[in-house]
Order: C-alpha cells, then structure tokens, then sequence
C-alpha cells in the first residue's frame, strides 16, 4: 500500500468552485421565480421527470448515507450495508409507489403544500395539526444538524486543517441558507439533481482510486479474514438476528419525512414516480455499497495517523468511536490533489442535502403556522415567502449551533432520533390516505405517543433494546395501535370529507 498525506489548498480550490456553482444556481432560480407560495415553496408544481427523480434521491442521500454510513461501517463492518441499504432498497420504492403517489394526487386535487394540510383537511381538525408541525419540526432538525457537520468535517479533512470543523461548517450553512433562500424549492431541486449526478460521477471513481492505493479490495478482505481483530467486520457478528431485523423499520421513515413528502408534491405528473421506483434501488447500490466497503477496509489504512488513532482506541476500549471523516481520510492520503478536491467536491454534493429539510421547515412553519393562523390574509403572500426566507435563516442558526456541540456520530443521530420517530409517523400517512374509519384523535394518540417515546430515547444508553429490538419497532408498532384503538373509539370525520378522498 502506498499514498501520502494530501489535503491543501488545491482540493479547497475545487470545493470552493463548487460551492459557488450551487450558489449559483440558486440565484438563477431566483430570477425565475414567482413571488407566490406555491411557485417558491412546490415550484409551482412543474418539475420534469429527470430533475424529479435526481433531486428526489439527492434529498434522501444526505451526509447520513455519505460520511455516517462509512463510520458505522468502520466500528461494526459489512453488516451495515444489510442494516440500511438493502432494505431501503425495497421498502422506500414502496412507500413512494403507494404513498407517495397518493399524496401527490391529494396534493393536486385540494391544493395542499404540506403533509399537514393533508391531515387537517382529511381529519377536519386545526390544533392537532400543529401538534403534528411541532413534533415534525422536532424531528427533522437533528437531519439537518448533520447536514452541517458533513460538511464542517469534510471541508476541515480536504484542506488539510486549513479549514476548521466551525469554519467549514458555517461556510456550509451560509452556501445551503443562501441558495434555498433565493431559489426555494426550484432552487433547491436543481442543486440536489446537480448534486446527485456529480456525486455518482465522482463516488465510483473515488473507490477505484483508494481501493488502488491500499492494494486492491480482495487483498484487503483476505488480509481482515485472517485476522481476528477484524474478521468480524465481514459477518454480522455484532447484531442479533432481532436487532438486524430491526433497522428494515426505518426505511419507512422516508416517506414520513416532510422534505420527502413535500417534494412528491412537486411532480408534473403522476406517470414520473414510475421511473424514480425503478431507478432508486440502483441509486441506493451505487452510493452505499462503495461507501461501506470503504469504511470497512479503513481498519487496515494503520499509515494514516488519524485512522490508526481510531484503530487503537477501538481495540483498546472495545467501543466504537466517532468515525465519520474515515472516508475523506482514506481520499486524502491516496488521491492526488487535484483528484482529491475533485472527489471531495463530489461528497460535499452529498452532505449537502440539508437543503431541502431546512426549505421543508420553513414551507410548513410558514403554511400550517403563518398561513393557518391567518396572517397570510392579513398580510399576503409576499410577506408569507419573506417570512419563510426568514426562517430558513433562523433553523440554519440553530442547526449551526447544536452541530457545534453534538457528541454524537452523524449515524447515531440519524438513526436514534430521526429515523425512529418518522417510522413511527409513517401510520398517520397509511391512516388518512388509506383508511375511511381513522380519526384526529386516533392521529394525536400516536403523535403523542412518539412525543414522548422520542423524548424518553434521550436518557437511554447506546444499543438499548426492547426484548431484542431497536426502539423504533416498539415505537411504530404503538403508533399503529393507538392510531388504530383510539379511532374505533372516537367520531369520525363528516361523511363528505371521507368521500372526497376517497374518490381521489
């Protein structure tokens, strides 16, 4: 194996071209926008099929499937591949055949921009919805924080520590603030197609180019099999049977998310979610597997410094640490400069994708609060989209903030917060598009009871399990039941609400 410590400023040169071309586009799409809600917050519901399916995965892949997935790869080996990956692969095509299909056509029909404009509406209930934008809101932004920190730890490993994590993370935030707040959901869109495409470029060639410079994959595999501190990161020896089956539950928190959610209300026609469950399994291939076979064979990358560092500490404290700069690592000591500003513009297009969660924040702040409330008639719809601009600049500080003090992996936060609890919401999607007898009350049990569930995932240690399983089994499982028990038990919407949806 050979490489050298790279990292300087001809990568940040590349990355910083990039961050200006997205910047760019943004600005773009500001000058063809409309000072309307529906144009800035859905563009206007007119994206073709191309951008439609790019942006729509490029929304999904965020620096959870980039740097996270490599760190978990890196602590627990192959096995998360299975964990996330392959079931997503399956589950999420589902959910947007189905659902996601079902929303747009809800969408269309009765004018709704939110996931909570359809429930107020199916349901025929006000608070209960803000019930829901207050635990949505809650749950979307630990996905944002790590959209922030992506890329804080990927500039910081680019640059060689020219950059630092709080320097590379603001600049991050400023880029993303700055182009959904001109751009909105037109804006938005074009940079996440643009993303996607550079990062499957990039992302392959970036495999070939370290897995040459450590020797070769089969080489490295055949040297981890033969070595009992790390042949089991080629099996599933870390998880139990109950706790693997476990993580096929949050894939159903992709259709749950509102930036998901919303951005299927975005589509032309109904016809374009054909091509994107074809075209997502392959998509999900393309950008895990490489991104996990890389974390895995980091544990033998003992001639880079920092990786050695985690190596030891891991063996030493038989816990896993916080490893989610290992790819960029490995792109930093085996990649030439410019290759490696080139590879490293290509993942900062990939942890960049908190884009979309932060423009989703806002269209639902600014339709199920602002608008809800009346202000819109009050004030118009000009002030309602400044409104919106304003709060995507406010969630951006936040998200800052918190990602400049979180201890946890990009990894854990994903999964531990948001994953579990947007599973647990996915009932309340199934419930008022698919089921005549569902109610408001039915709706807030299960609201509350992932409330408090997630609350409750605070105070418990890494790995907790109930009777196996992850807590987002229990979690969904009880949101199914008490959307389901406390629905039998309360009225029902009025007869024409329920006919009207039912015949969309």
């Amino acid at each position: 194996m050979g490489g050298k410590e790279t990292g300087g400023v001809t990568p940040v040169i590349f990355v910083l071209a990039y961050l200006a071309i997205v910047l760019y586009i943004g600005i773009f799409a500001f000058r063809r926008s409309r000072s309307q809600a529906e144009d800035y917050f859905l563009a206007g519901r007119s994206l073709g099929p191309w951008v439609f399916v790019l942006s729509l995965f490029g929304t999904h892949m965020t620096a959870f499937a980039i740097l996270g997935s490599s760190g978990h790869a890196f602590n627990f080996g192959i096995v998360t591949f299975g964990l996330m990956a392959s079931s997503s692969a399956f589950v999420v095509p589902l959910c947007l055949l189905f659902i996601g299909t079902r929303l747009w056509a809800a969408g269309k029909k009765f004018g709704h921009i939110t996931p909570v404009q359809i429930f107020r509406d199916r349901w025929e209930c006000g608070h209960i919805g803000t019930v829901i934008f207050v635990l949505q809101a809650a749950l979307l932004l630990p996905y944002i924080v790590i959209g922030v920190m992506g890329g804080g730890t990927a500039l910081s490993v680019i640059s060689g520590g020219l950059i630092p994590f709080w320097a590379g993370g603001l600049l991050v935030a400023a880029v993303v603030m700055s182009y959904v707040f001109f751009g909105g959901m037109r804006g938005t869109a074009w940079v996440n197609a643009f993303q996607t495409v550079l990062f499957l470029t990039f992302g392959l060639i970036a495999v070939f180019v370290i897995g040459n410079g450590m020797g070769g994959f089969a080489s490295i595999a055949e040297r981890m099999l033969a070595d009992p501190k790390t042949s089991h990161l080629l099996t599933r020896e870390k998880f139990s049977l109950l706790a693997f089956l476990s993580y096929t539950f949050n894939p159903l928190s992709a259709i749950a998310f509102p930036h998901i959610a919303i951005f299927c209300l975005t589509a032309k026609k109904m016809t374009q979610f054909k091509r994107t469950v074809m075209l997502y399994p392959l998509c999900i291939l393309l950008i895990w597997l490489p991104c996990v076979c890389l974390g895995v064979f980091a544990n033998q990358a003992t001639e880079i410094p920092a990786l050695a560092a985690k190596i030891d500490l891991k063996l030493a404290t038989g816990r896993p640490v916080v490893a989610d700069d290992v790819m960029l690592q490995l792109l930093s000591h085996f990649a030439p400069e410019w290759l490696a500003g080139l590879l490293g513009a290509g993942i900062m297009a990939a942890v960049m994708a908190s884009d979309s969660q932060i423009l989703a924040l806002s269209t639902m702040f600014t339709e199920d609060v602002f608008a809800y409330y009346g202000a819109r008639e009050r004030f118009g719809q000009k002030t309602q989209v400044a409104f919106g601009r304003i709060f995507i600049v406010l969630v951006t500080a936040v998200a800052y903030f918190i990602a400049m003090n979180a201890k946890a992996s990009i990894f854990d936060l994903a999964v531990q917060f948001s994953f579990a609890g947007f599973s647990a919401m996915m009932p309340l999607y199934v419930g008022a598009l698919f089921w005549r007898g569902s109610t408001k009350w039915g709706a807030l049990a299960a609201t509350v009871w992932v409330a408090v569930c997630t609350v409750s995932l605070f105070f418990t240690p890494r790995g907790f399990t109930i009777l196996g399983f992850a807590p987002v089994v229990p979690m969904t499982l009880g949101s199914v039941v008490l959307l389901w028990f406390v629905s039998l038990l309360t009225p029902k919407p009025s007869a024409n609400t329920v006919n009207r949806y039912f015949s969309v």
